[in-house]
């Protein structure tokens, strides 16, 4: 595996590379998630890379950045051992410059649920993913389904942008009693964990509903609501695959999704009906 530091360096390779390039964007603190797409890369493609950058520009004032997990040589083993073609760790300053020309989250899309609560944060992110796309090149890029929204916007800048690659979607892994993988996972004591469960719960209980034949967007957020009492909820929403939002669940075109507080730690988990 090779380290990569420069997104000139990075980009010399890329164009002594052969075959179709996978390309895996993360900001470390890697799990059983992180692998999940990094073992589908390795599977479809001749060589794969990783980046792990914690990006400043997608947390607002106030967020976790400076606390946020970096665990670089741990990283760099799970990484090594996994595969990886090329391992890409960039610093800030050589990613981004003064006064520069940024990409923007659409003006509805970006401002409502996740946008809503964290406004702007999607600008940071889809400005850092087009960078990371322009410096890899990459045939196929991979994102988890647990940032339902996130994906979405990426796969419409793509769109949008006449960009040439593929976004391939993976599914959300999770713990054995159900708790979305996620790197804030870490913040969370023994008893914050045991109520973080509540959020898989309140999914599991909505999909089980629409098992049993009811549609009805405000009975089944109601249901999911009694179930996450315990815990501080932001929202709770059940759109279709455009996240438009839904009264009545259309099977095979709709997304619950919900955020919640466990104590200081906010989390986000969905569901694709």
């Amino acid at each position: 595996m090779e380290i990569v530091k420069t997104p000139s360096d990075l980009k010399r390779l890329r164009k002594s590379m052969q075959g179709s390039v996978g390309f895996v964007p993360t900001m470390g603190a890697l799990h059983k998630g992180h692998l999940s797409l990094i073992e589908r890369s390795i599977k479809e493609n001749d060589t794969t890379i990783v980046s792990i950058f914690v990006n400043p520009t997608q947390f607002l004032p106030g967020e976790d950045f400076e606390k946020y997990p970096r665990r670089y040589e741990a990283d760099k083993k799970i990484c090594e051992l996994a595969g990886v073609d090329i391992l890409f760790m960039p610093e800030v300053k050589d990613i981004y410059f003064e006064d520069e020309v940024k990409v923007k989250a659409p003006d509805v899309l970006g401002y409502v649920l996740e946008g809503h609560f964290r406004p702007g944060h999607f600008d940071g992110v889809l400005h850092i993913v087009n960078k990371l796309l322009h410096i890899a090149s990459p045939d196929r890029a991979y994102f988890g389904k647990k940032d339902a929204q996130q994906l979405f916007l990426i796969q419409q800048m793509v769109r949008d942008h006449f960009m040439d690659v593929e976004i391939v979607s993976c599914e959300i892994v999770r713990e054995p009693d159900g708790l979305a993988l996620s790197s804030r996972n870490v913040y969370l004591d023994p008893d914050e964990r045991q109520k973080a469960q509540l959020l898989s719960k309140s999914l599991k209980k909505a999909a089980k509903m629409v098992q049993m034949g009811e549609k009805n967007s405000q009975k089944i957020k109601a249901q999911m609501e009694e179930i996450l009492q315990p815990i501080k909820v932001e929202y709770i929403e059940i759109v279709d695959r455009n996240f438009k939002r839904l009264d009545t669940i259309e099977v095979g075109n709709s997304i619950i999704l919900v955020a919640a507080y466990v104590g200081d730690t906010r989390l986000i988990d969905n569901i694709w009906i």
